[in-house]
């Protein structure tokens, strides 16, 4: 699983119809200290995020399983809503939230 911001949503006319239904969103991948990492990607969405909220995302295989019975075509899948976040202090590291 990994973090990531929505910044953005797609909107497709044309698409897989195991796609119809599907919110479709452009995330940005963060890092442990949810700083943006990396190239966005596009993922379907689950859970009912939205702009701006944290979320856990799956790539793979994995992907299409939130979505079962459905056979949705995916390879990255939003399958959760992050509310908050704590790291251990004594690793250096620390994001919160806002």
């Amino acid at each position: 699983m990994n973090l990531a911001r929505v910044v953005g949503r797609i909107v497709a006319t044309q698409k897989d119809s195991g796609l119809t239904g599907s919110k479709l969103l452009l995330l940005q991948p963060l890092d442990s200290n949810l700083a943006p990492r990396g190239s966005t990607l596009l993922a379907a969405d689950a859970v009912g995020a939205g702009a701006g909220e944290t979320v856990i995302y799956v790539r793979g295989r994995e992907a299409s399983h939130a979505f079962l019975p459905a056979g949705v075509p995916v390879d990255a899948g939003i399958v959760g809503i992050v509310d908050e976040v704590y790291l251990d202090p004594d690793s250096g590291r620390g994001a919160r939230l806002p």
